[in-house]
């Protein structure tokens, strides 16, 4: 019986969500683009559609006041895509902390994060 190996390519765009996701747990926002196509299209599903670095870059500053807290309990790939599943932990501009599920579905491009689909729900509305 043979082992299955993971792809090369496939390992590359894991380490690069977890080097981005560190970035910007530390509030590096630049660290965190650096690893973004310039024509990203980060889309939170059911609320808001961010197209382009210089976007995201703003849509960061104002809304990362704090940096969020991750929590990736379940991280697959496959080809140019890799899906993170977990936690994150928010601060509200009054301070407030909120916890809530997410499942990340990233589709890579030339080695750098390229579309985004961000799933996020509160724990009690995910039965």
């Amino acid at each position: 019986m043979t082992a299955e190996r993971t792809p090369p390519m496939t390992s590359a765009n894991k380490a690069t969500l977890l080097a981005a996701n560190a970035a910007i747990s530390v509030l590096d926002i630049e660290g965190f683009l650096q690893h973004c196509t310039d024509d990203i299209e980060w889309n939170a599903i059911g609320d808001t559609v961010i197209n382009g670095k210089a976007s995201l870059r703003q849509w960061m500053k104002a809304n990362y006041r704090e940096p969020p807290e991750f929590t990736v309990t379940e991280l697959v790939a496959e080809d140019d895509m890799v899906v993170a599943v977990g936690t994150i932990v928010t601060t509200d501009t009054d301070g407030g902390r909120t916890t809530r599920l997410y499942s990340d579905v990233w589709r890579f491009r030339d080695g750098r994060m390229a579309t985004l689909r961000a799933f996020v729900v509160d724990p009690g509305s995910a039965a």
